[in-house]
């Protein structure tokens, strides 16, 4: 008889204060797409959506670059424990100078603020010990990321009615309230993690990382401990360890392809079909934003049964499948959003299409290629990475987010923005060709790779 997966309350209240800082992300990433590109008259500062959709990209990019110099400080320095609420409550600073934006810098100082202040969020990797069975990561991870998104969709869901219908007056939109509510989640969620997350960890992550060792490594270190004081120094970072760092490594460059073809996706859902699809349903006009509060939706529902299909390929006597053929899977998934989306291009001719067809069905391919990917990443690396770097190599993920970050702004703006001379159709058929050929790479070197992790010295 198999006993059910329990998960440490620790897990569940940590997991829980992702809701607040994702609400107030999401809330300001898909408002960035809008208030920039909004008049003056009507409270934005009236710039082009290719613009608008670089500082977008640079909010998620300079979000995860920052991480890297958080992993060196929670690996180092200073317990992740203690990071995390400070770097929420300075992120809640920068999402107040968003509430105050009336040019283009202003955007870019809340950019930078809001960045240093996730650089400290190290919720994550805090995870990544709290759970001490690798068996469960997957699953606990695919659960966390279900809560995460439970604060992505009330920000995305909520900011889209909340500045035109609630806020708004006068013709002046409700931009300004709603980075308010950015502001205030942060600091809500700085103090839930001092007084209720705080009690659960206990003692986990007051101290740097490289001093909370895992049971793997307790015993590689008593093995090196018997070696002379010359061998000891020759093996600072042993073969295992070495191969999978490399790995993590590997895994987070195959991850770019991936994230520059998820981010990209959203971006027509604003532009162009905001220009070629009717948005009003049962006479109600649906807020741009509802495209991210869809995908949102989708992870929460998939969520929990992903996990539970984790828990059950973990159990085969084969194993589980390898992380590098999910990200193939995923890849393939992406393909067939931008494969949909040229099918509607055409079914819709020269009129408008329905934007219950992009919501309900482009979404939902979205977000499964979503789900057997992204979770899934801190789990590979909380498995696999050595304690005394698992800040830096969670940053590692990180910076490859912020790559693909860069990019996507740029890609827009060659396939899909104001000044491109391709079809829309054509940007779509390019990134199928490109999406398929990294899938089947990813399926090529799925052995080999899969190699330099379970290696043991």
């Amino acid at each position: 008889m198999k006993t059910k997966v329990h998960y440490p309350e620790a897990f569940w209240v940590c997991s829980a204060s992702e809701i607040f800082e994702r609400l107030a992300f999401y809330l300001g990433r898909s408002l960035i797409l809008i208030f920039v590109t909004a008049t003056a008259a009507t409270g934005g500062i009236g710039l082009s959506d290719t613009v608008a959709a670089g500082m977008q990209a640079n909010l998620t990019a300079f979000s995860y670059l920052g991480g890297l110099f958080g992993g060196v400080i929670v690996d180092r320095y200073i317990g992740a424990k203690h990071t995390t609420p400070i770097g929420m409550f300075i992120a809640g600073i920068g999402y107040l100078i968003g509430s105050m934006a009336t040019t283009a810098v202003h955007i870019y100082i809340m950019i930078a603020a809001i960045s240093t202040g996730l650089a400290l969020f190290k919720n994550g990797a805090l995870l990544g010990r709290i759970i001490t069975d690798p068996k469960q990561m997957d699953s606990a991870f695919s659960i966390r990321y279900t809560l995460v998104n439970v604060g992505a969709l009330i920000g995305t869901l909520s900011v889209g009615v909340l500045y035109k219908d609630v806020f708004e007056k006068n013709g002046v939109l409700g931009f300004i309230p709603c980075f308010r509510i950015a502001a205030i989640s942060m600091f809500l969620g700085g103090l839930w993690y001092i007084f209720i997350c705080w009690p659960k960890l206990g003692k986990l992550g007051t101290k740097p990382f490289k001093m909370e060792k895992t049971a793997e490594e307790i015993e590689e270190e008593k093995k090196r401990i018997q070696l002379s004081k010359e061998e000891r120094q020759t093996q600072k970072i042993t073969k295992t360890e070495a191969k999978r760092i490399a790995a993590i490594v590997l895994a987070s460059a195959f991850s770019i392809i991936f994230w520059i073809f998820w981010y990209l996706a959203s971006l027509p859902s604003y532009y162009y079909w905001g220009k070629h699809a009717d948005w009003v349903v049962f006479g109600y006009e649906i807020p741009q934003t509802w495209f991210d509060a869809a995908n949102s939706l989708y992870c929460i529902v998939l969520g929990p049964v992903m996990a539970y299909f984790w828990n059950k390929l973990s159990a085969r006597p084969q194993g589980d499948m390898s992380l590098f053929k999910k990200t193939g899977i995923g890849i393939l998934l992406l393909s067939v959003c931008y494969a949909l989306y040229a099918l509607l291009d055409i079914i819709r001719g020269d009129g408008k299409i329905s934007i219950l067809w992009v919501l309900l069905i482009v979404t939902f391919f979205l977000t499964l290629g979503e789900m057997f990917f992204s979770p899934l990443g801190h789990s590979f690396i909380s498995k696999y990475s050595p304690s005394r770097y698992l800040g830096i190599m969670m940053s590692m993920w990180g910076l490859s987010i912020f790559a693909a970050a860069k990019s996507y702004g740029l890609a827009y703006g060659a396939l899909f923005g104001d000044k491109t001379t391709l079809h829309f159709r054509t940007s779509c058929l390019i990134i199928i060709v490109v999406a398929i050929v990294a899938a089947i790479i990813m399926f090529a070197l799925d052995k080999p790779l899969s190699k330099l992790v379970e290696h043991t010295d």
